[in-house]
């Protein structure tokens, strides 16, 4: 038993750091293989998907629908930039990091961005890796602050333990914030300084139009082999006073015809290569194309897929014009397989507004009417329920769970959000991850492979006694966060310290909450963290913009930690 939960975890380890296959499905195969093969009874196994953190933290998630849908952040947001960019990055600071201790670090940083990208005082590039740090170590400050630190109050109460309370993290957490917030004021002239080129819209697109002795005519798209163009997708066909879009591959050519296409306009040959077509007679300027800017959500149901097989243009009424994930540009649409963090610049025809699948799968950044807010009253409402929820739950009058219920349920009734909202936006991701991650950890320590991990971790750090053990288990889930992802991270981290501390026989505290402070470290690779992939592909991003000043955040937070936790979490 032991060496197949070896090899599987190994196995799984792999294909986490390989990034190829979303998260959920390997933890959820995983899982279900540990049940097949008997180590897991049915019970435990469905068990698992029903944790009181998990099911606390399904429904905070759906709770912040209504919260993003208030004015407050739009309030807020605009009295963060100002002329001067210290006091600017100050602002930003004290606001994401304090928004982002109640709530979901994603969302906050989609609220944002759009302010960032669009600021007129300085350069986005020197904003938006503070902005992404700043929510991850608000999120340290207290148990509902990120999903890391809910994944690990599950395992707490699946060993038996006391229920972790809300504001047990917060002086750590608060200690980690003022740290980074001063390395990143201190320490500013490490990030990027690029100055954001939009590109006209000439430079996204390529018009073509059909002449009357073209051989295409009479011909459909399929048979004309326009579907297949690696570079280039066909966006639609301008036919006299008609656009048609979405093209259909059995649409028939007809002389005339002005054919755009998107993708990497560099590749002019391909289309020349067609007999009757002449490339570039067209006045793009002209056209009337409403462009969006998106980046597609850690949610969004296009990830894993190529845009073909998503049917792009049907199910969203929009054509990618053009697809950037970091510094890179795809240049090859069509057959790109999407990840979260992805921006897209989409042309957008009348119903993309109307479209009810938007919000599930982006991050809207253009400033377009597509959110229907809430008013004054009603945002006052859910933003001072929600904080009227945190405070009766600190005090004990409430357990979070049964607080969180109601106010959803108050949520529904008034409309503040709708049930169709609730649906496209419950969290599966997480949750399939969530409850995995539970049955794999069950039988990583009934398999007895987390103490074999736990007597290693002694072996090398054990001579420096329980603190040095500490220090182990806590390096140990930071370098899994950086390579993989941090709910990842904690997942298969946690079993490991609880083992450790049982087997030093101390209290498991400053062990458990070095794997959630550690589960939140990733600062240095973009890959590690959702927030990190929104804000890498707005400006162009490199990994070592990252490395540079992330290797800094990292060892002033690492330092705090080490020093703060085993003084506020005895041995």
């Amino acid at each position: 038993m032991k060496i197949i939960v070896a090899l599987s975890i190994l196995f799984l380890l792999a294909l986490l750091i390989g990034n190829k296959i979303r998260a959920s499905l390997l933890f959820g195969s995983v899982a279900l293989l540990y049940y097949l093969l008997g180590y897991l009874d049915l019970k435990t196994f469905l068990g698992s998907y029903s944790s009181d953190s998990l099911v606390v933290l399904v429904i905070l998630l759906l709770v912040s629908v209504a919260i993003e849908k208030s004015v407050i952040m739009g309030y807020i947001s605009k009295f963060i930039i100002s002329k001067n960019y210290y006091f600017s990055l100050f602002k930003l600071g004290i606001v994401v990091s304090g928004i982002s201790a109640f709530l979901n670090n994603t969302a906050v940083v989609a609220s944002f961005m759009s302010l960032i990208k669009n600021n007129k005082f300085h350069a986005p590039s020197r904003l938006l890796i503070p902005l992404s740090y700043f929510s991850i170590v608000g999120g340290t400050m207290t148990l509902i602050g990120t999903s890391t630190n809910l994944i690990v109050n599950s395992f707490v109460l699946q060993n038996s333990l006391e229920s972790l309370k809300i504001f047990d993290f917060f002086a750590v957490g608060f200690c980690i914030s003022v740290g980074v917030l001063v390395v990143l004021m201190f320490c500013n002239k490490l990030l990027p300084n690029y100055e954001e080129e939009e590109k006209k819209i000439e430079e996204y697109l390529i018009s073509a139009e059909v002449l009357d002795n073209s051989p295409l005519i009479g011909k459909s798209i399929e048979e004309n082999g326009l579907r297949r163009l690696e570079y280039l997708f066909l966006l639609e066909i301008e036919r006299g006073e008609r656009s048609i879009a979405p093209v259909s591959s059995k649409e028939i050519i007809c002389a005339g015809d002005q054919l755009v296409f998107s993708g990497d306009v560099a590749h002019l040959e391909v289309l020349r290569g067609f007999k009757g077509l002449e490339v570039g007679k067209q006045d793009l300027k002209k056209q009337e194309l409403e462009l969006v800017d998106v980046v597609i959500s850690p949610e969004s149901n296009l990830i894993g897929k190529s845009v073909k097989e998503t049917n792009f243009r049907t199910k969203f009424d929009a054509g990618i014009i053009a697809l950037k994930r970091g510094s890179q540009n795809i240049s090859k649409i069509g057959k790109s397989v999407l990840n979260a963090g992805d921006r897209l610049i989409l042309s957008v025809g009348k119903d993309f507004k109307n479209r009810d699948n938007i919000l599930k799968n982006f991050y809207i950044l253009s400033n377009i009417d597509k959110f229907q807010k809430l008013n004054k009253a009603q945002s006052l409402f859910v933003v001072l329920g929600f904080l009227g929820i945190i405070a009766l739950s600190a005090l004990k009058v409430f357990s979070l769970l049964k607080a969180l219920v109601v106010f959803l349920l108050i949520l529904l009734v008034f409309k503040f959000v709708k049930l169709d909202e609730i649906k496209r936006r419950f969290p599966l991701e997480i949750f399939i991850i969530v409850g995995s991650s539970l049955a794999i950890t069950k039988v990583l320590v009934e398999s007895g492979l987390a103490k074999d991990f736990a007597d290693i971790i002694i072996g090398i750090f054990g001579e420096y006694g329980a603190y040095g053990s500490f220090v182990g288990i806590y390096l140990l889930t930071l370098l899994l966060t950086e390579m993989i992802t941090n709910n990842a991270a904690a997942a298969l981290a946690f079993p490991i310290g609880f083992a450790t501390a049982q087997s030093l026989g101390v209290s498991p505290m400053p062990f458990i909450f070095a794997v959630a402070y550690g589960a939140s470290a990733g600062f240095m690779m973009p890959h590690g963290y959702q927030t990190h992939l929104m804000v890498s592909s707005m400006c162009g991003y490199k990994t070592t913009d990252f490395i540079k000043i992330g290797w800094v955040v990292s060892l002033v937070y690492s330092i705090i930690v080490l020093l703060v936790t085993p003084i506020v979490f005895k041995f």
